[in-house]
């Protein structure tokens, strides 16, 4: 029974449309145009950036009074409020666990995703277990939160697969503990030289299919 270690934003919930959709309504309520969205989405990077610094450049191009602490509030609350978790990716890990795969979470950020994306999706029904680097006091690339996950499961990182969208953090990562990959493109093109995917695919469906393809 080997593991399918598995990156949780943009992986298996959509991080990036909770964003948007959270995005376009705050831009809506203090009268910005809707066209904004794509500044917004830049400065955000996919998740990437600070969600102060994130708070603090909304706050100083609209000239808004709101207490950053209160913006912050907002955009958390506001994008796990948008976040589902789809049918199809529900299926995909039942049909990994049916065949023998042991699916596990291994994320970074901070632990308020236990209780707000991965119970409140839901999506602990369909996982063995999950590592969130701010408890685990190690964050990906590095290779001991995926020796971590492996640990927590009682489980050997021999014959494991890493699936996820972020070049650094999940191909990366995967590449130094010495696993296979399967990198989800989100329509962009592989661009980094030090390392690559094994494989790379457009759904966690077909990376399911990869995985289990062997």
């Amino acid at each position: 029974m080997p593991l399918l270690l598995l990156d949780l934003d943009n992986t298996l919930l959509d991080r990036a449309g909770s964003f948007r959709a959270w995005g376009e309504r705050f831009l809506s309520a203090i009268g910005a145009p809707g066209t904004d969205i794509d500044w917004l989405l830049s400065i955000d990077a996919d998740g990437l950036t600070d969600r102060w610094d994130v708070a603090d450049a909304i706050r100083d191009r609209y000239d808004l009074r709101i207490p950053s602490i209160d913006l912050v509030d907002e955009l958390r609350d506001g994008v796990v409020a948008n976040t589902r978790l789809d049918p199809l990716v529900a299926c995909a890990l039942r049909i990994a666990d049916d065949a023998g795969w042991v699916p596990v979470v291994v994320t970074n950020g901070s632990v308020q995703q236990e209780d707000a994306k991965i119970r409140g999706t839901g999506l602990d029904r369909y996982v063995a277990d999950w590592v969130i680097s701010e408890e685990a006091g190690v964050s990906k690339p590095n290779p001991r939160i995926f020796a971590l996950a492996a640990q927590r499961a009682r489980m050997s990182l021999r014959g494991a697969w890493v699936v996820g969208d972020g070049p650094e953090a999940d191909i990366g990562g995967a590449a130094a503990v010495g696993l296979p990959s399967v990198w989800l493109h989100r329509g962009r093109r592989w661009s980094d030289a030090r390392f690559a995917p094994t494989r790379t695919v457009d759904s966690l469906i077909a990376a399911v299919s990869v995985v289990l393809g062997g």
